[in-house]
């Protein structure tokens, strides 16, 4: 797979596939393994993701994808698990502009259309709203015209900071 890189808009625009030094390992370095975004996981989909933070409140995440028949379920179709994990994916990639580190509660997929290999497809994430710790997002698998081809509702609850430092996921905050 050979996803196409957007190009940021400074102002607006981050990637999400960073990696610190290893003198200072944050969570986007501990998670450079990542199945769905991690640059160091052969086997990953390297998912490059661009959010927009225009709106602070409902930010929006993209990556552009192309999968390969590593992929496949049915015959010339993405595997149904796959399409699971890229809705997943492009989900939790909203929590960082929300400033949390949160985990999938909860996840429902409509399988609209099959979703074909070797086609350029668009991946779509939007925060919907926020109640305590809880986040509910949305994201969708877009041919290039726009035809959703697959869509999910996610719950995700925020985890408590002290958790992650506790289990050594984290580096405590100075």
């Amino acid at each position: 797979m050979s996803p196409r890189k957007l190009k940021p808009d400074a102002t607006r625009h981050t990637p999400h596939n960073l990696i610190s030094s290893p003198e200072t390992p944050t969570i986007d370095h501990r998670a450079s393994h990542c199945f769905g975004c991690g640059p160091a996981n052969p086997q990953g989909l390297h998912l490059v993701f661009t959010t927009d933070t225009s709106n602070p409140e409902a930010p929006t995440s993209t990556a552009h994808i192309k999968l390969t028949r590593l992929h496949e379920g049915p015959p010339g179709y993405i595997h149904g698990g796959i399409v699971a994990t890229l809705l997943d994916e492009a989900m939790s990639k909203l929590n960082r502009p929300l400033n949390v580190i949160a985990m999938t509660r909860h996840m429902e997929v409509d399988y609209l259309r099959p979703a074909p290999l070797h086609q350029p497809l668009v991946l779509v994430s939007r925060h919907l709203r926020r109640e305590g710790r809880k986040l509910f997002h949305q994201a969708e698998i877009q041919s290039p015209d726009g035809t959703v081809l697959a869509r999910a509702k996610g719950l995700f609850i925020i985890v408590d900071l002290r958790i992650l430092t506790a289990a050594g996921l984290t580096q405590p905050e100075s």
